[in-house]
């Protein structure tokens, strides 16, 4: 079993940045990618960026590629999702999740979550 706990979150203007990190602890780590998800206002929750198990291979949707990077720290077992640029509508709350498999190869097949944390984009 896998427990997600997520920080960061924040109110900043547009075109500010923030850092978001999942700190992940239990066991079978080594054998699970990561993924950040949102959800915004009047959307359904989209997977944003993932990262492979050992952190060799990430994939970011095009819409926040430009902006937004994935990163894992495996020896202190924390992904985090640098955001640059903000714009009103990443205002939302975003979630990691671990798959149940090592890779990034689809947008399912994640058994444990963490609770979210808030970003909220304003000026």
């Amino acid at each position: 079993q896998v427990q997600l706990m997520e920080s960061g979150g924040g109110l900043v203007q547009p075109g500010g940045s923030l850092t978001l990190a999942c700190a992940a602890s239990g066991s079978g780590l080594d054998d699970r990618a990561i993924a950040w998800y949102r959800q915004t206002p009047g959307k359904e929750r989209e997977g944003v960026s993932c990262i492979s198990n050992t952190g060799e291979t990430s994939y970011t949707i095009d819409v926040v590629k430009d902006r937004f990077s994935i990163s894992r720290n495996t020896a202190k077992n924390t992904v985090y999702l640098q955001m640059n640029n903000l714009k009103q509508e990443d205002t939302g709350v975003y979630y990691c999740a671990a798959r149940i498999s090592p890779w990034c190869s689809g947008w399912f097949d994640y058994d444990s979550w963490g609770q979210g944390t808030q970003v909220t984009v304003s000026s």
